[in-house]
């Protein structure tokens, strides 16, 4: 299995990115795609995930912020974040699980524990300066 990540840069408080993650090597026909984030000094955190069946989790801290969003076609999944933060600075890396979770791991926010997923893109960095 291979994650592929895409996108990140350098912007001004307010402005936006787009993330991207292809998958390749998958199998199974569940998956779960999404992202964390490492700033300097802090521990990894989860950002936003989506599973195939469209289920999705946001952080709050990103809530209303940053959507994302699958291409089943390929399994693939996008980032989009708007109205960035300095807060929002870290090196974000994709993650990818092909198990099923049901619901209730995407309302009650279990889905972005670390230890669900198996499979890592390389770190890309997003710097958001004020």
């Amino acid at each position: 299995v291979q994650l592929q990540a895409s996108g990140g840069g350098s912007v001004q408080a307010g402005g936006s990115l787009r993330l991207s993650c292809v998958v390749s090597g998958f199998t199974s026909d569940y998956y779960i795609i999404g992202w964390f984030r490492q700033a300097p000094g802090k521990e990894r955190e989860g950002v936003s995930f989506i599973s195939n069946g469209g289920s999705t989790y946001y952080d709050d801290s990103v809530k209303g912020r940053f959507t994302i969003s699958r291409d089943n076609a390929k399994i693939a999944a996008s980032l989009q974040m708007n109205n960035l933060k300095p807060g929002d600075t870290a090196v974000y890396y994709c993650a990818a699980s092909n198990r099923y979770y049901s619901g209730s791991y995407y309302a009650d926010g279990r889905i972005k524990g670390i230890h669900l997923y198996d499979h890592w893109g390389q770190g890309t960095q997003v710097t958001v300066s004020s």
